[in-house]
């Protein structure tokens, strides 16, 4: 199965999972996670239409958005203190941003450059030691500290749920979608329109993520890997 194939059945998916929630499939963005993929990978997923790419590490995300400037380059790894100005060069959005340090070099970078760096907070909805982000707890600090940097716009959360376990995942992503709602009611005009994003599911588990009222799923062994079967969930 090629590319095409692969990423028109994701986008049928989404689209199935939509209608049985009477969810808009407009409102859901695909991010192919292409960090495995090569460059004649990347050529074919763009020939498919794909708009939105994921990369955990600056070096690449730094080549590749260079290579490929008209697509939206998406940063979802851990973040480098010392990477950030990278960072801030190739990034549209930035999925995993939960230190106050770090925020405050992302609105030094951003100033430098020029830009204002959208930003989502990574939150530990799961409360796994193994996992990063902020405790739930501490998200409304944060985005407080967020309002108060002029280069900086937190346009939501993310979160990563635990393996092996849909259940566990859907409880987790319905828990990240009821903080975006409490946090975002508390916010007024402009900032709350723009407190929307969640980004969360990933090949494994983004029906139940979508279902939960995911924004932006992370997919990339589903369409980048011919072995992972006809079926997200296996």
């Amino acid at each position: 199965m090629g590319f095409q194939e692969r990423y028109e059945r994701v986008l049928a998916d989404v689209a199935a999972c939509c209608a049985q929630v009477g969810r808009d499939p407009r409102e859901v963005r695909v991010v192919a996670v292409s960090k495995a993929a090569d460059a004649d990978a990347l050529g074919r997923a763009i020939a498919a239409g794909v708009r939105d790419f994921g990369e955990n590490r600056p070096d690449p995300l730094l080549e590749r958005s260079a290579r490929f400037p008209g697509q939206a380059w998406h940063f979802i790894g851990n973040i480098q203190s010392r990477r950030i100005p990278d960072i801030v060069r190739s990034s549209t959005l930035v999925h995993s941003l939960f230190q106050e340090r770090h925020a405050a070099k992302f609105e030094a970078a951003a100033a430098e450059v020029g830009k204002v760096q959208d930003v989502l907070l990574e939150v530990n909805v799961s409360g796994e030691a193994s996992k990063s982000g902020l405790a739930p707890e501490d998200v409304s600090a944060m985005l407080a500290r967020c309002a108060s940097l002029p280069h900086v716009r937190v346009r939501g959360l993310m979160t990563m749920a635990p393996q092996g376990d849909l259940a566990m995942a859907r409880e987790c992503f319905e828990g990240l979608a009821r903080l975006r709602d409490e946090l975002r009611s508390g916010l007024d005009g402009e900032r709350a329109a723009q407190f929307n994003d969640l980004s969360m599911g990933m090949s494994e588990d983004w029906r139940e993520a979508v279902a939960a009222g995911a924004t932006i799923v992370r997919i990339g062994r589903a369409l980048f890997d011919d072995s992972f079967g006809g079926d997200p969930r296996s």
